[in-house]
């Protein structure tokens, strides 16, 4: 059985830090053998929260494609980087738009949380944590927090080793999780 590997890229900032740790994990995959889809929100139509939620859920296209996307992945990792003391609010509004209860049930998921402060968004994979518990989410107990990410990420190097042991221990953890 192969296995496929979802990466959420968990803001819609445009050129964001996020986008680049999210690529930097895929290429991580790759070299392993294994297949790896982003899917980059800030791709989403800017109206999703009232084109795709609630009364329009399945009436629009790209955001099933994200749906369809996530539906195909045994297993995925979350890049949540720290707004406001927590996670975006459009990866709040994205998870609210999946198809409940069944996208995230059981489906094997792993937190990197980034952030330019010191703490990594420790804070916000909590709450997200919290969150993907209720949705049925089997929740990694590693989680990668990548505080001052800007001192130790250049946008495709990883220079500080710790953070580079545990982004390969929690990639080999999740792959045999």
């Amino acid at each position: 059985m192969t296995t496929k590997v979802g990466i959420i890229v968990g803001t819609n900032r445009r050129d964001a830090m996020s986008l680049e740790m999210a690529k930097y994990y895929s290429q991580r995959l790759i070299e392993k053998g294994v297949e790896a889809v982003t899917l980059d929100l800030a791709q989403l139509p800017e109206d999703f929260a009232f084109s795709a939620l609630y009364h329009n859920k399945g009436k629009n296209e790209h955001y099933n494609y994200y749906q369809t996307e996530l539906d195909g992945v045994d297993k995925c990792f979350i890049i949540a980087p720290e707004y406001n003391g927590s996670f975006p609010g459009v990866l709040k509004v994205f998870i609210d738009g999946l198809r409940y209860p069944d996208s995230l049930r059981d489906k094997k998921v792993a937190m990197v949380g980034l952030s330019n402060g010191v703490l990594g968004n420790a804070v916000g994979l909590g709450h997200l944590n919290d969150i993907l518990s209720y949705m049925g989410a089997n929740v990694l107990g590693l989680r990668v927090k990548l505080g001052e990410i800007a001192k130790h990420f250049d946008g495709e190097k990883v220079s500080h080793p710790l953070y580079e042991k545990f982004i390969d221990e929690q990639i080999e953890k999740l792959l045999s999780f």
